[in-house]
């Protein structure tokens, strides 16, 4: 355990448990939970990503360390005993995305193979692994096959699934790999047919900002979280509603919660813009990009475009770009963003644009994961029941 700072308890957990590999802010951690797990362990190397896991998450034990240093006896200290029914995890995608240069030599490239060798640690029922596109690229695909090479050969590996999240009830187009994996001993025939999704309608961009109020200054305190609220009577979509639901029990940062009984959620900071560049941003025409940033203006009947991470510190903290409000000349805010993403309004993220903007470019979608996720579960409580007759 050198090296790892462990906060929290893995004691009292009845729901299906699930370990968050690297976890950043807990979009594929908070889509398990919708989908009835419980997250019992977070683990990311990136302590200001994680701040937010902590804040949301509070039931959970969140391990801020390295995994490709973690061995069987760190998590046996970790889990103390505790059967684990599901890991999921998005190694880091920088060395396999189309964005930018992909660099064969990027370190982060080894972790798709801990992730694997963790999995054979933790022996769960099934895990998910979320990556880019460019994971199945012909350049990168053949280490996705020498990573899965390390798993015991009990479980049975699904062919990777490219899914968008547009299918999926969320607001943005952004597609992204998805590998199934799961122990046949506990998880009957699972099959892609299974992960496919529901006719369901588009969620606009319009369904799922309209309702926000307007930024509002950034403000000198380094703690505030930019407090904001909603429009003045407004209709709302049936996405709105729902993402102005409360937490199910256990989830989401006090301080937060009290703030949203009184109308208030994080995430409204504004983002000042020169005059020309104002100008510019009225003069683009909604679902076409601005000339010089290349920031695509939204528009409200359309998806929003993939939202991008940025970089962290240790590689030039570089801004990614931000789209651009549908009918106001400027850039979306963290919030904004959230909603894109499919976070919901409870969610807080981190008190600076950067990092909250990072948190969320990074992130699964919660609602794609709980679509996933939730299929699994269905298979679970199916075969728990056929277990149980087995036994009568």
């Amino acid at each position: 355990m050198c090296g790892l700072k462990v906060i929290g308890s893995t004691a009292m957990i009845k729901k299906p448990s699930i370990v968050d590999l690297f976890s950043g802010c807990g979009g594929f951690g908070l889509g398990a939970e919708l989908a009835g797990f419980r997250t019992v362990a977070a683990v990311d190397i990136d302590a200001t990503l994680q701040s937010s896991y902590r804040l949301n998450f509070p039931h959970a034990r969140t391990i801020t360390g390295d995994l490709s240093k973690m061995d069987a006896e760190s998590w046996q200290m970790i889990l103390n005993g505790l059967e684990v029914d599901g890991v999921i995890g998005g190694p880091p995608c920088q060395g396999y995305s189309r964005m930018g240069k992909s660099d064969k030599d990027d370190p982060r490239r080894s972790l798709l193979g801990h992730f694997f060798r963790t999995v054979n640690i933790i022996r769960p029922k099934f895990f998910i692994m979320e990556n880019v596109e460019g994971l199945m690229d012909e350049r990168n695909r053949y280490e996705l096959e020498n990573a899965i090479q390390v798993l015991d050969k009990h479980y049975v590996v699904l062919e990777p699934m490219i899914v968008d999240a547009s299918l999926y009830g969320v607001p943005t187009k952004r597609k992204r790999v998805i590998l199934v994996g799961y122990d046949p001993e506990h998880i009957t025939s699972l099959t892609a047919e299974d992960f496919k999704p529901t006719e369901a309608p588009t969620i606009t961009v319009h369904d799922a900002i309209s309702d926000l109020a307007d930024p509002i200054s950034q403000s000198k305190d380094k703690d505030d979280f930019g407090w904001g609220g909603y429009a003045k009577n407004h209709d709302l979509s049936a996405y709105a509603i729902r993402m102005r639901e409360k937490p199910v029990d256990g989830l989401g940062w006090a301080e937060s919660l009290q703030k949203q009984n009184h109308g208030l959620i994080s995430g409204f900071f504004d983002t000042q813009h020169t005059i020309a560049v104002r100008k510019r941003y009225l003069e683009t025409e909604p679902g076409t990009v601005d000339s010089i940033s290349r920031a695509k203006k939204l528009a409200w009947d359309g998806l929003c475009p993939t939202l991008r991470a940025g970089t962290g510190s240790d590689k030039g903290s570089h801004q990614a770009v931000r789209p651009l409000h549908p009918e106001q000349p400027r850039v979306i805010t963290v919030r904004e963003a959230a909603r894109l993403q499919g976070f919901p309004d409870w969610f807080t993220f981190h008190p600076t644009k950067w990092h909250s903007f990072r948190m969320i470019g990074n992130s699964v979608s919660p609602l794609l994961s709980e679509a996933i996720l939730g299929r699994i579960r269905k298979r679970l409580e199916l075969n728990n029941i056929d277990s149980s007759r087995k036994v009568m």
